[in-house]
């Protein structure tokens, strides 16, 4: 049962970040730690209920997503542009993201890597904010250009260090490509579903599909448990950026990356 209540509060804390700019693997790894919960399964678990944040997404926006499958068997210009445009900006992290697993998961899994990719980030979206967020030209996802899905699939990239944030980066390089926040931030909800379906997959193969019943159990719970969050931050989420910047959660990201680097500098504890 208490690996059922840490596997519960992973799921928290993974909803409640998914998709918003401070990084849900990051937060996952640093609570983890906090309360115990590390190990090889609980870097599985951390990746397969992404899957449901993702189930979020798809029901949040059904209509949309739908009705452009529907039109892409039609042959309807927008409709194929949209998927064109996923596919193209899901490329990179992809790619880069199945050469550099291993790397990436015996070296930059840890709070301290994380601690130092909220500080860089968070000072990263402080500044393109401010120079590039009033000057999006593009209101639609539908009216996404090639050009720009590429340069936001290369900016994902930076989402491969735990703690930066896909959503941040993603959102980051729509706000330098020309995309207005919201429209930023969809498109990166759109593109999570083939990463992260991508993603979860991939641990689920390494893993050998090998767990015990228990394990099963706490991973279904998980997904649930994320699934519910995620429903209700994606819309609060949207509400909000209609309305105010992003600099909030940059701070946020200073000052805990920070005070963290500062804590483990000093030995006044260990992460």
């Amino acid at each position: 049962m208490l690996l059922i209540f840490k596997a519960i509060i992973i799921a928290i804390v993974e909803g409640l970040t998914e998709f918003v700019p401070v990084s849900s693997t990051g937060h996952m790894i640093l609570v983890g730690h906090l309360i115990g919960f590390t190990g090889s399964f609980a870097n599985l678990f951390e990746v397969v209920i992404q899957l449901g944040a993702i189930l979020a997404v798809v029901v949040v926006y059904w209509d949309k997503l739908w009705n452009s499958v529907k039109g892409v068997f039609k042959l309807n210009t927008t409709d194929l542009r949209f998927w064109i445009n996923i596919v193209v900006a899901a490329i990179p992290g992809a790619l880069l993201g199945f050469l550099l697993d291993d790397f990436i998961d015996a070296k930059l899994f840890n709070p301290v890597t994380v601690a130092a990719a909220l500080l860089v980030g968070g000072i990263l979206m402080i500044i393109i904010e401010n120079k590039f967020r009033r000057k999006s030209i593009t209101k639609s996802v539908d009216r996404i250009k090639l050009r720009q899905s590429i340069f936001v699939g290369l900016f994902q990239c930076l989402a491969l260090w735990p703690g930066m944030s896909r959503s941040a980066s993603t959102i980051m390089g729509g706000w330098i490509a020309g995309l207005s926040p919201v429209v930023a931030a969809e498109f990166s909800f759109f593109l999570a579903i083939p990463m992260m379906v991508g993603a979860s997959g991939l641990k689920l193969i390494k893993s050998g599909l090998v767990m015990s019943n228990m394990e099963i159990i706490t991973l279904a719970i998980g997904f649930v448990v994320a699934f519910i969050v995620s429903l209700i931050v994606i819309e609060k989420f949207i509400k909000f950026l209609q309305k105010k910047p992003m600099r909030v959660f940059a701070v946020y990201r200073i000052l805990v990356g920070a005070v963290l680097l500062i804590l483990s500098m000093f030995k006044i504890i260990t992460i």
